[in-house]
């Protein structure tokens, strides 16, 4: 455990059973955090993520939901509430899928599909959880979003494309919900090793180039991106909505 605590909010990360969910859970289980991880299909490596924060001494507990689906949103929620309160953090992260392919090659179906399904996630889960935060006049949510929204990169149209919309999305929300103690943020990680992202479309040269265009010398680690959600996910955040963060390393300094 860490000597940096939180106040035991109960946190609910989306997407947490790999990657930078699982890093945030465990960030913030280490904080003092009771957190959820959710998860769409693979529930042993959600398994395995609960069970390394509960053998450190931390409270977790796994929930299956699909995030675009309402009534398993709301049934999570009822879970949650259950087991362990009212969800006060939300950090939305989990990947809808999306087709790599040029503005050629590309169909409608396949971008439009994407902005469908990433502002339904991302509206159904706020959705869910802003009554009870409103209802204690205190919340934190978080969105994952993407470098890819502001810097452009070949194949990328459809996610990046659908994180700018998710990034307008939250700026509104946070204008709305503001006077109720309710702060919304992004965090847009540039290329993040370890992740479902990078192991699709970066192999090792790619990487490397990826790697030497930041100012730091090197794409980021789960970790990295985990430090700056737990840092909207906390207190110390409590006069800060409406932004995005950008954790690329310097990829980007616009």
């Amino acid at each position: 455990m860490t000597d940096v605590q939180q106040d035991g909010r109960v946190t609910l990360i989306t997407g947490a059973s790999g990657g930078i969910g699982a890093a945030v859970a465990r960030l913030l289980a280490s904080r003092g955090m009771p957190v959820v991880v959710n998860y769409l299909s693979n529930r042993d490596k959600a398994a395995d993520v609960v069970a390394s924060i509960t053998s450190a001494g931390g409270r977790a507990m796994a929930v299956q939901a699909d995030v675009r689906d309402w009534p398993a949103v709301l049934g999570m929620i009822e879970q949650v509430r259950a087991a362990m309160g009212e969800v006060e953090v939300l950090v939305h992260n989990a990947l809808i899928p999306y087709a790599v392919k040029s503005f050629d090659d590309i169909s409608w179906d396949e971008l439009g599909g994407k902005l469908e399904q990433e502002m339904r996630a991302a509206f159904l889960m706020t959705k869910a959880v802003v009554p009870g935060m409103t209802a204690r006049g205190y919340g934190r949510i978080v969105y994952l979003g993407t470098v890819l929204s502001r810097l452009p990169r070949e194949g990328m149209i459809a996610l990046g494309t659908s994180k700018a919309a998710l990034s307008q999305f939250a700026r509104y929300v946070a204008q709305e919900l503001g006077p109720r103690g309710i702060t919304i943020n992004v965090v847009a990680p540039g290329p993040v090793d370890e992740t479902a992202i990078t192991a699709g479309v970066l192999d090792q040269e790619h990487k490397r180039h990826q790697a030497a265009q930041t100012a730091l010398g090197r794409i980021a680690s789960p970790d990295d991106v985990a430090r700056v959600v737990a840092f909207y996910a906390g207190d110390d955040s409590g006069f800060i909505t409406g932004t995005t963060a950008p954790v690329n390393g310097g990829l980007d300094m616009s």
